[in-house]
Formats: structure tokens, sequence, C-alpha cells
């Protein structure tokens, strides 16, 4: 009787193990099939020749914003005083090497990635962020800096030779989320030329986005996540096995505006796109890499330049990649990317921007540092995860 018990639970042991090794089977079939599968969607090569090296030893430091101008060239805020005494040594008084020096904070390549214009920091008539953050060049070519320092309640605009234009918000007079005077730590900021209003991702401090006239600064309204009135509250962390917050967190670090009219935010460390009419209406979400912590998945956003704008790029600085998504639905149909410090490969990527051709251009914070470009080489069948970009000999 003992014998025959053992023999049936053999054979019951040995079956259940039959159906755990065949599960696994199928699980790691599923994976290589999800790997090898291909979809349609944009194709992208890095350039390992952009940008060509800077004159005067010139480095970047944290390179925090990245925008496109009309003759797309290509202009980078970073942040020169996070380069060490030792990698610019050239700069120490008395300098204790020949290499190298801090560039000065505002960056303009041109196409081929020559560097045209650099300027920028302290000046008479208004007050340099404490740390720059935020880059846009408008309809009527004005260079926009934000910055998200501790007293940084203010936004910038200079012409593109860097003469000083206007301020609007004062250093250290921020009030909170509510306050129709001043912003609180300003991310990213994205001018709508038809209605000549800027939309501002307030951002570092502040949990909301706030539409300013862009002439003169006057607010026009604001908004929190949903379209709730913000509300200050500390959340905590983020836990993704929590519902969705109310609120936004800060970072609030991205509000750019499609051709249709909507505005896509980046609520970062929620892991979040939240979609608005100009007018604060909440259209939708979605969710990139959920179970992400800390810094959070969304860093920033642009749209492919198709008529329709078919496709949402986000930059995704903690999971080094970047994603492409379905605009209308918001899935994602593919990545690129990878971790590391090789062309096409990322660390803290941190903005994205592309130009009339398509090509996309991003900039690394952090000990990254650095602005890539990627060819667009056209929309066909791609992996779901392109992984490093390296360009095809042809």
């Amino acid at each position: 009787m003992i014998t025959r018990t053992r023999l049936i639970a053999g054979v019951f042991a040995a079956g259940l193990l039959g159906l755990v090794a065949a599960e696994r089977l199928a699980q790691r079939a599923a994976a290589a099939d999800q790997a090898t599968a291909t979809v349609e969607a944009p194709k992208f090569e890095v350039d390992p020749a952009f940008p060509k090296p800077m004159p005067n030893g010139w480095l970047m430091g944290m390179a925090i914003g990245i925008a496109v101008d009309a003759q797309d060239n290509v202009w980078v805020v970073h942040r020169p005083d996070t380069l060490s005494a030792v990698e610019a040594a050239a700069d120490e008084n008395p300098p204790t090497a020949k290499c190298c020096r801090r560039a000065p904070p505002v960056l303009q390549f041109d196409k081929q990635g020559n560097l045209l214009k650099a300027w920028g920091g302290p000046g008479q008539g208004y007050e340099w962020p404490e740390s720059g953050h935020g880059i846009f060049i408008d309809h009527k070519g004005v260079v926009w800096i934000g910055g998200n320092g501790t007293n940084d309640a203010h936004v910038l605009k200079f012409t593109q030779d860097g003469k000083f234009i206007a301020q609007y918000g004062n250093s250290g007079k921020t009030a909170g989320s509510n306050d129709t005077t001043n912003f609180g730590r300003v991310a990213k900021i994205f001018v709508d030329p038809g209605a000549n209003e800027a939309y501002l991702a307030d951002g570092y401090l502040n949990k909301r986005v706030a539409v300013i006239d862009a002439d003169t600064g006057t607010f026009k309204r604001y908004w929190g996540a949903y379209g709730n009135k913000p509300d200050d509250t500390n959340l905590g962390p983020f836990d993704p096995d929590l519902p969705p917050v109310q609120q936004f967190r800060t970072p609030v670090h991205c509000s750019d505006l499609s051709v249709d009219g909507l505005l896509y935010v980046c609520d970062r460390p929620n892991n979040r796109i939240q979609v608005f009419t100009r007018e604060g209406k909440f259209v939708k979400e979605a969710f990139i890499a959920r179970r992400t912590l800390g810094d959070g998945s969304v860093w920033d956003v642009a749209f492919s330049k198709d008529p329709q704008q078919k496709y949402l790029y986000v930059a995704d600085g903690k999971n080094a990649r970047v994603y492409i998504l379905l605009r209308d639905t918001l899935e994602i149909v593919s990545s690129f990317g990878d971790g590391g410090r090789q062309p096409g490969q990322f660390f803290a990527v941190h903005s994205i921007v592309t130009d009339s051709a398509g090509n996309i251009f991003t900039t690394e914070t952090y000990e990254g540092r650095r602005l890539q470009k990627f060819s667009f080489r056209g929309v066909t069948q791609v992996p779901r995860d392109q992984g490093v970009t390296w360009p095809i000999k042809r």
C-alpha cells in the first residue's frame, strides 16, 4: 500500500514538474517571439560624428534642454558649473592643464554639428537661473529659458544673439502652485504660435501647467493633474500598486502642444503622460514603465514630423530608452537605446526634439553630459526593441 502511494505521488510530482517545465519553455518561446517580432514604426540610426568638437577646448556640463529653430539649428542649454575642476582644468586659477574649459551655457549648432553661437550667464537687467532647465525657440525666433534652481521662479527671453528681451516672474518670489505672478522652478517651455501663448511645465516646485501670453507674460490659466486645481500637498514617494494620484508629482517635466491642439504633459515620477485640451480639460493618460521608481520614466516628449504627427517619442532617462508611441492611442510600438557611454546608448537621456526632416536629437544630464543625433531612416518594419541603433554600412 505504501509502495503504491509512493508510486502515485511520484507520478503526480513528475507530471507537475513536466507542466512547470512546459510552462517555462512556453514563456521562453513567447519571449523569443517577442524579441524577434517586428512592427511598423520609425527607424533611426545614431550619427556618431554629431556634434563636431567645440572650439576653445569647451566641454558641456549637464545638458539639460534642447530645441530646434526654423533653420533646423540645434540649441542646447547646459550647466557649466557641473564640470569639476579636473574636467575644466584650464579654467582654474592658475590653470592646472591646457584642457579643458567650461562652454557658455547656451550653444547653437548647425545641421552638420558645427558650433555657431555660444552665450549666456548673468547679465544686466535680468536674473540668470541658478540652474538652467529647458530651452525653446518660438515662432518669432525668441529664445526662452527656464530654471529649476532653489530660487528660480521666473523665465527669460533673449534674441538668438543673447540680447535680453524680457523676464517673467522674480527670483525667490514663488508663492506656490496657485500663484499668478511667479513660477516654481520651470522645467520646460512650449510656445503655441497660433495663440501666441507659452505653456510652462511648472515644474520642480510647483505642480502645474501654467499658460501665459508670450508677448507680455500675463497669466491666462493654469491647472494640475486631471485638470484639477493644483494642490501642493506632499504626496510622498510614488507607489505603482496604489491608485493613480489626482495631482502631479514634481517634477512636471514637459508640456508640449501637438498640431491638433492637444497638450502632452510629462508627470515624470508618476510614470505617466497626461493629455489635455488647450484649456486644460483632461483627455486621457498612459503609463510608461509603470514600476519605475526614483526619477521616473516620462522625462520628455517630441512629435514625429509627418503632417498628423502620428508618433510620439518619449525620453526615459531612468531606463535609458526612447519609446515610440502611436499618438492617438498612446500605445508603445517600439523603442531604441540602451544604457551606456557609446554612441546610441544613454546615461540619463533628459530632453528630446525633432527637426523638420524627422531626425531626433537628445541631451543627457547627470554624468551623461552630451548631445546626440539619431537620423530618421523612414517608417519600416523594426524590432519592438531596436536596441542600440548603430549605423548600417551602405
